[in-house]
């Protein structure tokens, strides 16, 4: 399977975003390289704000900017970026409803070697929790160029979460995505998948596994996590009777959090949650995702589990 560097492709994709609309600014800290914001600046020097190590100051220059009918990208890591600056992030942008799309890079555990400091496992949480704010969690390269396409295009604040290391492309040529609507990857009548970011490609491999026992799993692509797409979380429970959440993030507050929020709201089904319930640590990304319980074998054990709650659930004759 074909991979991209989602933080690249970002960067590839802002470039093109200034060269057509000269009403973009960005700001920065002082990881602009790792996050490929220097290719904005490098071509448009009086359009890119370095602060430094002060996310804080990037977060309340960005409203600033906003506040004067500037289309604003603020990145840095997404733990840099969402954990330091929040009040500025709430006051600044969320309630004045600014202008400001924040990109986090080197997002959840597969920093990798930068360490526990630089692993954000509960980014989207904290962005979910602010009112008004688009939260995306794209599941590859093309993806993430779509997403930042359609966060220049509309007007409010948007948190897009993209990752440190090369990962798979699950899009091919010609894909157009949809803002706040969720993607079937795959057909199945069994359970349901809801996957985002890079647990899309684990959970559609793990539906190919399953497969082969028979099992026919639903995989959906739930790039947008706010506003959630209810209703094809309820056509999902409605259609298979169990859902199965994998996200790289904090057990709580996130994608799993959202679904069985919406879930419970039209059906009661079976629920199970591939997700992070502590703090990692410094290593190679497979062997995180190992350790934590991310993986295609962790999704078909909850796959498994989730089958037979349904099961046990289901009248008897």
């Amino acid at each position: 399977m074909a991979t991209a560097i989602t933080r690249e492709v970002f960067g590839q994709t802002l470039l093109e975003l200034g060269r057509q609309d000269p009403n973009i600014v960005v700001l920065g800290g002082d990881l602009n390289a790792s996050t490929f914001a220097t290719l904005f600046a490098k071509e448009f020097p009086l359009r890119f704000f370095d602060l430094g190590p002060a996310e804080q100051n990037i977060m309340s220059m960005s409203a600033g900017f906003a506040s004067t009918g500037k289309t604003v990208f603020a990145t840095t890591f997404a733990v840099f970026g969402t954990s330091r600056p929040y009040d500025q992030i709430r006051i600044g942008i969320a309630q004045a409803h600014a202008n400001v799309k924040i990109v986090g890079s080197h997002a959840g555990i597969i920093t990798g070697e930068d360490g526990i400091s630089a692993q954000s496992i509960e980014d989207v949480a904290l962005m979910c929790a602010l009112p008004g704010f688009t939260v995306i969690v794209p599941a590859d390269g093309p993806e993430t160029a779509e997403a930042v396409r359609a966060a220049a295009r509309e007007h409010g604040p948007f948190y897009i979460r993209v990752s440190r290391p090369a990962t798979p492309v699950v899009h091919g040529n010609g894909y157009q995505f949809r803002l706040g609507k969720a993607e079937t990857l795959r057909s199945g009548n069994d359970v349901s998948i809801i996957a985002c970011g890079i647990m899309v490609a684990t959970a559609l491999e793990a539906a190919d596994n399953l497969a082969k026992a028979g099992v026919q799993c639903r995989v959906i692509n739930m790039a947008t996590i706010q506003p959630l797409d209810e209703e094809a979380v309820a056509k999902a429970a409605a259609e298979t009777g169990a859902l199965v959440t994998a996200e790289e993030h904090y057990i709580h507050g996130g994608l799993g959090s959202l679904v069985s929020q919406a879930a419970s709201r039209t059906a009661a089904v079976p629920i199970e949650m591939v997700a992070l319930d502590r703090y990692a640590e410094s290593g190679h990304a497979e062997q995180l995702l190992a350790k934590y319980g991310l993986t295609s074998k962790d999704v078909e054990q909850a796959v498994r589990r989730a089958l037979a709650r349904k099961t046990a659930r289901s009248p008897r004759p």
